[in-house]
C-alpha cells in the first residue's frame, strides 16, 4: 500500500489489570474530578458520584481518561475513545492472563458500562 492508500486513523488497544490497595483514596479522588467538571449536569454528576461512591472499578473509570493518555503525543488528535472497568479474578500465573495475544475480535455488547469521550 502507498502511503496515499493507507488510513490515516490507527485504533490503539491498551488493557490495564490494576491492584487497588486504598479504595478510600481512588472514591475521593474520583469524587474531587466529578466536582470540578464545571461542564457535567448536575442530575449526572449526582449519578455519577452514587456509581463512584459505590463501586471502585466505576471511581477507576472516571480517573482513567485516554485522552489525558494521548494528549501530549505529537502529530496525533483522539477523534473517539471508549473505555470501562470491571472487577476481575486475576492470577498472573495463569496462561489466560499472557500479555501481547491477539484475541480477535472484541465483544462490544459487554455487560460493564462504557465511558466514551
Amino acid at each position: 500500500m502507498t502511503t496515499e492508500e493507507t488510513s490515516r486513523f490507527v485504533r490503539l488497544r491498551v488493557e490495564l489489570v490494576l491492584e487497588v490497595d486504598d479504595e478510600q483514596a481512588v472514591t475521593a479522588a474520583a469524587l474531587r474530578r466529578l466536582a470540578g467538571d464545571p461542564e457535567m449536569p448536575e442530575a449526572e454528576r449526582a449519578h455519577a458520584e452514587g456509581a463512584v461512591t459505590e463501586d471502585t472499578a466505576e471511581a477507576l473509570a472516571y480517573l482513567v481518561d485516554p485522552f489525558d493518555l494521548v494528549s501530549e503525543v505529537p502529530g496525533v488528535e483522539l477523534q473517539q475513545a471508549s473505555w470501562s472497568s470491571e472487577r476481575i479474578d486475576y492470577d498472573p500465573d495463569s496462561p489466560d492472563w499472557e500479555l501481547d495475544e491477539d484475541d480477535g475480535e472484541e465483544d462490544d455488547d459487554e455487560d460493564d458500562e462504557a465511558h466514551t469521550g
